[in-house]
């Protein structure tokens, strides 16, 4: 007997049973069932795994629960007792989610833990960073209204349980608004977002767009379309809102990833910026104040909290390679995995990354654009004395 399972379901089962995630290894590092095991589809031999016959119920979780239906179909022809948990790992969240904003005396509780967490014990790895960043970058200035925009994972509902900190226990001289934008997500996860919200005290505004609609008709790779649709309706709403900033949750391992990608797929030197004035929207910013905040520790805070956030609620996720979800995953995925592996032998691989866009000497640089036109060392170079660090 094969077929779809709750998550309430999957608990109910006190038989041994094996529950298997197949999404993919960061996925998985990120959070999963308790007591699941990971084997990524693409490395999920069907044939072989019924020939083991494991002897005990399946349970299979993907993202969403529609890659983990089709498996558990080919393993139930093969013979084996196998279920798809319905609604996949966001299903899974949102069940923990609930359980906990059921009780308002739990949820006031938890509440209080993971704001007193940021300044307490995690104050070194989070709030130092988040406020240094703040000045050494001049992020915030006198009558600034922010729209923080919050996507529902874990980096950005921590950008904004920092700027409540900040207002209240720190400055005084801006605003915040706290802003969803919901770009067509499914009711799984537009509710995960606004319980989240709720468990952690977090007065969000939210406005909706059918972006993922519109991207998914426009066919070919949808994530380059999808983000610049989403930038562009975020500075929308936040200038309509009397904002002056938008606020996003990249973080420092967003720099280095994109660092190193911009070099080993883009042929280009260049790093996401702190904050950048925009084109298209005048007099309008976009700050990152998680600049300087490791991911590991944002991680770290989440789970020392048990909170659960949605990962990516892209609805093409299962089936767009270029978001992780088939084949071998995003470049992003592969340049974090590479610099894992570096960084394992070389904990001071990840600074020199970050500081690299730091130090460029642009006498040891063959060509350089600088408000797109292109400057070449040969342009300058007759009649003018070797300057370079080399030995001439």
């Amino acid at each position: 007997m094969s077929g779809e399972a709750t998550i309430r379901q999957l608990d109910q089962d006190t038989r041994p049973k094996r529950v298997i995630d197949i999404r993919s290894r960061d996925s998985f590092a990120r959070g999963s069932w308790p007591g699941a095991e990971n084997i990524p589809l693409e490395e999920f031999d069907a044939e072989a795994f019924a020939a083991a016959r494991p002897g005990v119920p399946v349970y299979l979780m993907c993202q969403r629960g529609i890659q983990s239906q089709d498996l558990a179909d080919e393993l139930e022809a093969l013979g084996c007792e196998a279920y798809s948990i319905k609604g996949g790992y966001i299903s899974y969240l949102q069940d923990r989610l609930l359980a906990v904003t059921a009780d308002e005396g739990q949820m006031q509780a938890r509440r209080m833990q993971a704001e007193r967490s940021i300044i307490k014990k995690f104050r070194r790895q989070l709030w130092t960073p988040f406020t240094r960043a703040l000045g050494e970058y001049q992020l915030i200035g006198d009558g600034d209204k922010i729209a923080l925009c919050i996507s529902g994972g874990k980096d950005s509902m921590l950008m904004a349980k920092l700027f409540q900190e900040l207002l209240r226990h720190g400055r005084q001289n801006f605003q915040a608004v706290f802003l969803v934008m919901d770009p067509g997500y499914n009711e799984l996860n537009y509710r995960a977002v606004t319980e989240n919200a709720r468990l952690l005290g977090v007065p969000i505004q939210t406005f909706r767009t059918e972006i993922f609609d519109t991207v998914a008709q426009a066919g070919g790779s949808p994530c380059y379309l999808c983000a610049r649709m989403r930038r562009g309706y975020l500075y929308s709403q936040a200038r309509e809102l009397g904002c002056n900033k938008i606020a996003l949750g990249h973080h420092y391992d967003d720099v280095i990833e994109t660092i190193l990608m911009g070099m080993l797929y883009g042929g280009q030197i260049q790093t996401m910026m702190p904050k950048l004035h925009s084109t298209n929207f005048p007099g309008m910013e976009l700050i990152r104040p998680l600049y300087l905040v490791r991911e590991a520790d944002i991680i770290r805070w989440r789970d020392y909290n048990d909170l659960y956030f949605i990962q990516c609620a892209c609805r093409l996720t299962e089936s767009c390679a270029s978001c992780g979800g088939t084949g071998q995953g995003s470049k992003r995925a592969r340049v974090k995995q590479l610099i894992a592996q570096i960084a394992a032998q070389d904990p001071v691989v990840e600074k020199n990354i970050f500081r690299s866009v730091e130090n460029v000497n642009l006498n040891t640089v063959i060509a350089y654009k600088k408000d797109g036109v292109k400057h070449h060392f040969l342009d300058a170079y007759d009649g003018t004395e070797c300057r370079s660090t080399e030995v001439c």
